[in-house]
């Protein structure tokens, strides 16, 4: 478990799951709550839902490149 959070927040790591968490998670959030984003709707903009749905490719994203960097170093 030490060895996976030690990968997990390399630079290089970490900075490459920020830029896919803000591409995937941006159009997520499109997807999901075009009506009120594009309305600027803000009472029915869900705040937590928005933020878990950039949460969820960055953990996505660190989580695969530890996994590779694991399985290419065995």
């Amino acid at each position: 478990m030490r060895n996976f959070i030690e990968i997990a927040f390399r630079k290089k790591i970490a900075y490459t799951a920020i830029k896919v968490a803000v591409v995937v998670g941006t159009l997520l959030n499109l997807i999901n709550q075009w009506t009120a984003i594009s309305t600027l709707d803000f009472e029915n903009i869900s705040i937590s839902r928005l933020l878990l749905t950039y949460c969820v490719p960055y953990l996505v994203s660190t989580f695969s490149a530890v996994q590779a960097k694991n399985n290419f170093t065995k």
